[in-house]
């Protein structure tokens, strides 16, 4: 079975962005050390455009051939002229407003998302499903969860869109795996879900 995980910046008090989820403040901490990280070890989490100006778009999908995101995040691509932002992953898009795809390889699921993620973990592959987000998708998949890798900016927002927005309260456990720490202050947690 594939495994879903949740890749996501977020700040230290668990915000992955502003009460409207904008999370560009944390875009200062992209310094030389930190991207070579990303790009070297979750180079299919940068956008299609992003690993052509990083000189990486022939860089293998290390860990993930799929991708599940909201309609807010996706609409940021669409907002600026790019339907299809993980082109090099199956781009899946839960939406309840948005009715065709405006790109061929975007599936748009308006239906029971947890059961799409289902059929997407039972399939056979050595790669795994990353959930994008948002807050509110997130909130919807929590229990499909298996790995959380955790981007923690050194900002605390006070208010803003939580990790799991929607949620109902349920204490889900899950073990450290990894942890790195970089010289801007961020840290990279990675858990797995203990079933």
């Amino acid at each position: 079975m594939r495994t879903l995980t949740y890749l996501v910046a977020c700040s230290l008090d668990g915000f992955i962005g502003d009460p409207g989820g904008d999370a560009t403040s944390m875009f200062r901490y992209l310094d030389e050390e930190y991207l070579a990280f990303l790009t070297g070890e979750y180079p299919e989490t940068v956008s299609a455009e992003g690993r052509r100006a990083l000189g990486i778009a022939d860089a293998p999908n290390k860990h993930f051939d799929t991708v599940v995101q909201g309609r807010g995040s996706y609409q940021v691509g669409l907002d600026a002229g790019v339907p299809s932002p993980y082109g090099h992953l199956r781009e899946i898009v839960a939406s309840r407003t948005l009715e065709t795809s405006p790109h061929p390889n975007v599936e748009i699921v308006s239906g029971d998302l947890v059961a799409r993620v289902r059929a997407l973990k039972a399939e056979d592959g050595p790669l795994g499903i990353w959930l994008c987000g948002g807050s509110g998708i997130a909130g919807t998949l929590i229990d499909e969860v298996d790995e959380l890798v955790i981007k923690s900016y050194p900002q605390v927002y006070g208010a803003g869109m939580p990790m799991f927005g929607g949620a109902a309260f349920a204490v889900s456990d899950f073990d450290l795996r990894d942890v790195r720490s970089f010289g801007n202050g961020v840290v990279v947690r990675r858990y797995g879900r203990v079933r």
